[in-house]
């Protein structure tokens, strides 16, 4: 496995805050992988904004990587990420806590643009941001001792960020129970509730999520991206304006060339050999 610490152009002086931010996100690739791990674990890897700027340049850099077909988010320590940085945001002025939320949302937006499918690997707690985080993610899979919480109603700063991923992943009444009352659910529930796919003994989860990036990474990726794209762009449609959409995504799909091999494969019963076009 080759692995870097994740640089962006405008890197800050060694030894300042934001020097110390950029060396607790790692990227690596383990082809056909890319993985991005979260390695302040004595902070339980916050979010900063430098750290979430870090992560959403890694995986742009991992997605322009063609040799690299799933990508994996994951942390060192007892934490996935305890959420944001509260220290940025106390005694900060409107548009610096702007700037704040603004870069999550970016993040959380790059998840979802990068043509590679993303998967949380989520062992230990996964509190506000950190929980948005995974709720974004395409797939996740938790350790059974995992943890997920949106406690901002605590500290009097309601989760309103992490809300928009969490309604969607679990619905309006078990996200309000969530939010409202910032009590946290375990690994089991946040499956059965849709949060997360899948939970597995905690010694077992890196080789679990591995096996289950690879599986992926073996189908074509330019049909990985396109399947991606689509989910997103018809989720939130009226049924017929989604069918309608991907009627024409399905048509064009049909005439790619990894298409037209793989169901040419399937008729003479052969492995496939993908193009990625």
């Amino acid at each position: 496995m080759s692995q870097h610490v994740s640089q962006r152009p405008d890197v800050p002086p060694a030894g300042s805050p934001d020097a110390q931010a950029e060396e607790w996100v790692e990227v690596a690739t383990d082809h056909p992988l890319g993985i991005i791990t979260l390695t302040a674990a004595r902070r339980r890897n916050p979010l900063s904004t430098t750290t979430m700027r870090a992560v959403a340049d890694g995986l742009g850099r991992l997605d322009a990587d063609p040799d690299v077909r799933v990508v994996i988010i994951r942390a060192m320590g007892p934490a996935f990420s305890a959420g944001h940085d509260l220290g940025e945001l106390v005694d900060r002025t409107l548009d610096d806590e702007r700037a704040v939320f603004a870069a999550c949302t970016d993040l959380m937006a790059a998840v979802h643009a990068v043509a590679v499918p993303v998967i949380a690997e989520v062992a230990g707690i996964a509190f506000a941001a950190g929980c948005q985080l995974v709720a974004t993610c395409d797939l996740a899979v938790a350790g059974r001792s995992a943890r997920f919480s949106t406690p901002g109603v605590r500290i009097g700063l309601f989760c309103s960020t992490p809300m928009v991923a969490l309604t969607r992943a679990i619905g309006r009444k078990r996200a309000m129970a969530m939010l409202l009352t910032g009590d946290p659910i375990d690994a089991a529930t946040a499956a059965d509730w849709g949060l997360i796919n899948d939970v597995v003994d905690d010694d077992d989860l890196t080789d679990v999520v591995r096996d289950l990036a690879c599986r992926i990474a073996a189908s074509s990726a330019s049909t990985l991206a396109i399947g991606k794209r689509a989910f997103y762009e018809q989720i939130d449609l009226a049924e017929r304006d989604a069918y309608q959409l991907m009627q024409e995504t399905m048509s064009q799909n049909a005439i790619t060339c990894d298409a037209q091999e793989g169901m040419s494969a399937f008729l003479q019963k052969r492995p496939p050999v993908w193009t990625d076009s």
